[in-house]
Order: C-alpha cells, then sequence, then structure tokens
C-alpha cells in the first residue's frame, strides 16, 4: 500500500511539474511577444540585422540574470537611445555600421566602470539622492513618455488626420485592449495571467479577416537562417559620437530597475545592488556590440507584463531570453511575429505604458510623501521636464554634441536629483 502511495505520488509531482513548465513556457512566449515589436524596430530604423538584435537580446538578459544572481525579472531589448547616434556614425562612416558598434563597446565598459564605483560608493548614498519625491516621477514620466508611441501604433494618430483605413486600424486596437482587459478583470488563476497573450492572439485572427497581415512574408521567409553577426571596428570619431548617450541610459537605467523593483515589490537597488545591475546591462551591451547588435537596456513593456500578470518569477523572464536566441535562427516564426500588426500591439502597450505611470503614483503614495511646497516644487520640475516633448512639441534638452543632447527622461532625473540634493542641505 505504501509503495502505491508512494508511485501515485511521485506521478503527481511529474504531472505539476511538466504543468508548470508548459505554464511557465506560455508566460514567456507572452514576455517574448511584448518585448519583439521595440527590438526589432531599433535595427529597422537603423540598418542593423533584427535577427541579430534579437540575438543579443536573448544573450544579454541572461548574461543581466548571471550577474544579478538571478533575482531581478528583467528582460533587456535594444535601446532607443542609441538609434540618433547609430545613424550619425553610418552617415559620417559611409554605412558602415561597424564603427558604431566599437562606440557601443566602449559604452558597456563605461557601464562596467561605473557599477565598481557605485559599489565603493555605498547603497546609502545612492538612497539619499534618490527618494520617493524623484524616483516616483520618473517612473511616471517613463509610462507617460511611452502613450503617445502606443497611441501612434494604435492608429489614433492616423485616424485624427484623416488617413483612409485608419478606422479599422482603431478598432483592432480597442478590441485588442478590451480583450486584454475583460480577461485581465474577470478571469481567474493562469487564464487571467496570460490576458495579454490572449489578447494578442484574438487581435490577430481579426486582423487576419480584415487582410491587415502580411501573409506573403511569412510564406517567403526560410526556415532556418543564421543572423548576421559582425565585428566592431573603433574610430575615436564614432566613438566621440556615440559615447555621450550614457548619460542619458544611465539615467534611464536607474528608473527602470527602480519601476521593476515596484512593480515586483522588492527593492533591487539595494538587493542584488545596482553596481550589479549596471554590471549586468554593461555586460550585455558588451556582447551584443561584439556581434553587431545595438546596446542593450531594461523594457519598459516587459515590466508592464509584470504588473499585469503579477508572475514575478525571474525563471520566466529567463526562458524567454531562450525562446529570443532560438527564434533568432528560426526566420519562419520571426516573420510570423514580424507581421503582428501595429495596431495590436499598440492596444496591448497603452496598458503596458499606463500601467508604468501609474506605478510612479503609488511609489509616492506608499512613501507617504508630503504634499508640501518643496516636494511639489522638485516632482513638478521632474515631470515638466521629462515630459516636455509632448507638452510643448520639443523636449527641454541640453545639446552635448552635433548628434547627442540630453533631455526628456535623462535631463529630468539629473536636475531631479540636483535639486534634490540642494534642498536635503537646507531640510
Amino acid at each position: 500500500m505504501a509503495q502505491i502511495t508512494e508511485k501515485l505520488t511521485t506521478e503527481k509531482s511529474s504531472v505539476r511539474k511538466v504543468t508548470e513548465g508548459l505554464m511557465n513556457g506560455v508566460l514567456a512566449i507572452q514576455h517574448l511577444i511584448a518585448m519583439f515589436g521595440a527590438t526589432v524596430l531599433v535595427p529597422i530604423l537603423t540598418g542593423l540585422d533584427p535577427s541579430v538584435a534579437l540575438f543579443s537580446a536573448g544573450i544579454g538578459t541572461l548574461i543581466f540574470h548571471a550577474c544579478t544572481k538571478g533575482k531581478v525579472p528583467v528582460f533587456l531589448g535594444s535601446s532607443f537611445a542609441f538609434i540618433p547616434v547609430i545613424v550619425a556614425v553610418g552617415a559620417q562612416f559611409n554605412g558602415d555600421l561597424r564603427y558604431a558598434q566599437g562606440g557601443m563597446v566602449i559604452v558597456g565598459l563605461i557601464y562596467i566602470a561605473l557599477s565598481f564605483l557605485i559599489k565603493k560608493v555605498g547603497l546609502d548614498k545612492i538612497r539619499k539622492v534618490l527618494p520617493a519625491r524623484v524616483v516616483g516621477p520618473m517612473i511616471m514620466v517613463i509610462g507617460l513618455n511611452l502613450i503617445p508611441t502606443a497611441l501612434d501604433m494604435a492608429g489614433v494618430n492616423s485616424l485624427a488626420a484623416g488617413q483612409a483605413g485608419a478606422a479599422t486600424t482603431v478598432m483592432v486596437a480597442i478590441v485588442t485592449l478590451a480583450v486584454t482587459l475583460i480577461i485581465k478583470t474577470f478571469g481567474k488563476g493562469f487564464l487571467k495571467q496570460v490576458a495579454i497573450l490572449i489578447g494578442v492572439a484574438v487581435g490577430y485572427c481579426i486582423s487576419l479577416v480584415l487582410n491587415l497581415v502580411d501573409v506573403a512574408a511569412i510564406q517567403n521567409a526560410s526556415i532556418i537562417a543564421v543572423p548576421n553577426f559582425t565585428l566592431p571596428k573603433f574610430d575615436m570619431a564614432a566613438i566621440l559620437i556615440v559615447v555621450p548617450v550614457v548619460l542619458a541610459v544611465v539615467m534611464e537605467h536607474v528608473g527602470d530597475i527602480t519601476t521593476n523593483g515596484e512593480v515586483v515589490g522588492k527593492n533591487f537597488v539595494e538587493d542584488p545592488g545596482l553596481n550589479r545591475t549596471l554590471l549586468g546591462d554593461g555586460l550585455a551591451t558588451l556582447a551584443a556590440s561584439f556581434v553587431g547588435g545595438p546596446a542593450n537596456t531594461t523594457y519598459g513593456e516587459n515590466t508592464g507584463v509584470l504588473a499585469i500578470t503579477k508572475n514575478y518569477n525571474p525563471a520566466i523572464l529567463r526562458l524567454a531570453a531562450v525562446f529570443a536566441i532560438i527564434l533568432s535562427f528560426v526566420d519562419k516564426v520571426g516573420a510570423a511575429i514580424r507581421t503582428i500588426p501595429s495596431s495590436v500591439m499598440g492596444g496591448i502597450s497603452l496598458m503596458l505604458f499606463s500601467m508604468i505611470a501609474i506605478v510612479g503614483v503609488q511609489t509616492i503614495k506608499r512613501e507617504k510623501v508630503k504634499l508640501n511646497i518643496v516636494n511639489l516644487i522638485i516632482m513638478g520640475t521632474i515631470l515638466l521636464i521629462g515630459l516636455s516633448g509632448n507638452i510643448f512639441g520639443k523636449a527641454i534638452g541640453i545639446q552635448i554634441t552635433e548628434a547627442v543632447s540630453i533631455s526628456g527622461l535623462s535631463l529630468a532625473s539629473i536636475v531631479g536629483v540636483l535639486l534634490n540634493v540642494i534642498v536635503s542641505r537646507f531640510e
């Protein structure tokens, strides 16, 4: 009898493991879909190979998790901050983007150097310059700045301009968003966790019926294709164009890691430490630059997925990274994902980016930040500068080089930190 009971227990355990594995696989695919559009968009806009970008994202994510002891549920993808400098280097060096790779190699090394510097300086000093009155608005800026992009993807701007077919695009986005929200609100258990995936699937099917999907691209794609890997070249002129972007992406990194921690309910700046997350980001960027991919960064889309699903298991993100690496060699599947209409991703992104902004508000509320004149000035300044591009049509910024300027979240974060440091001396 005891043997029979033990056998049944073992079988149940095996079934449970298989079920959990399948569920994690589905959740990983959901994360992969969320980051796919933005990750391949960067190489499309700059001339780099999208498959290499996908490979770099997967490898970079695994490197990041190794550096952070597997504690931080983060997916790394292509950084938008490097688009103007990659294009600028390409224009200066007759389209040879290997020189841009060389510049990004140096950026990765600077990241690594900063990680060791932060470890030496200590976390307490980091906390003093990054209180809730600074971090909360920074998180809000990240989410709010992304919402116009989501609206554009959903076809809202096209509809406003009176373009033909825009109403259909917006309709697909609304249906995708509505299905996702309904499942998220009324669904239970695992169904609730895959709300985004179901929403994308429904939106994709509707798009197929309406002939909005480029089926030919899937049919013509090869089954297996090796990404176009390239080695970097180094030139001081190219390096000087690319390196100033570090000022922007470091502050972006701090904001993203803080946001991720706020969503999960943990302080990743403290454990595993900002030095480790910066090291992971730096090594990931270094690896990407050596194979021909764009610099890596943490992705708000995936943080949004975490906020929606409430499943914070870092192993799921690592599985998504493995899928990304495999997908970079499977052109058929990659083509299918690339054909997901922007309207579908726009509807989903609108929800994801809104969730990030809400996290910023919750941060201020949870830390019980007093709404006195000093705090309102600090928070208001961060929001004004960070959102200036959307408010005034042109972002408030400081020109560093011909190709690089500090603006948006980067400048807002720097100004916010400086204001906080100055004010703290008199409090």
